[in-house]
C-alpha cells in the first residue's frame, strides 16, 4: 500500500502485536477473537509493509486486547 502515513500505520500493527502478546494470544487465537485470518493480523503486525485497517475492525481489536483505541497509536 502506498501512502504518506506508511510510519503511522507501521506503529499502529506494531502496537497491536505488542498487547496482543502481552495478552499471551497467538496471531491464530486474536485472529478469532476479531473475527479475521491469522494471514490478516499477520499483514497488520508486519514491520515492513503499510497494512491498513478499517475502523470497525480497528475498534474490535482494541475491544479483544482490552485498550482504548488511542493506545495503538502512541509513540
Amino acid at each position: 500500500m502506498e501512502t504518506q502515513y506508511r510510519e503511522q500505520y507501521i506503529r499502529f500493527g506494531l502496537k497491536v502485536q505488542y498487547y496482543r502478546k502481552l495478552q499471551g494470544l497467538t496471531q491464530e487465537a486474536f485472529a478469532d477473537k476479531i473475527g479475521k485470518s491469522w494471514s490478516f493480523v499477520a499483514k497488520v503486525e508486519s514491520p515492513t509493509r503499510a497494512f491498513g485497517v478499517s475502523m470497525e475492525t480497528m475498534f474490535k481489536i482494541a475491544e479483544v486486547l482490552e485498550v482504548p483505541v488511542s493506545k495503538l497509536f502512541e509513540e
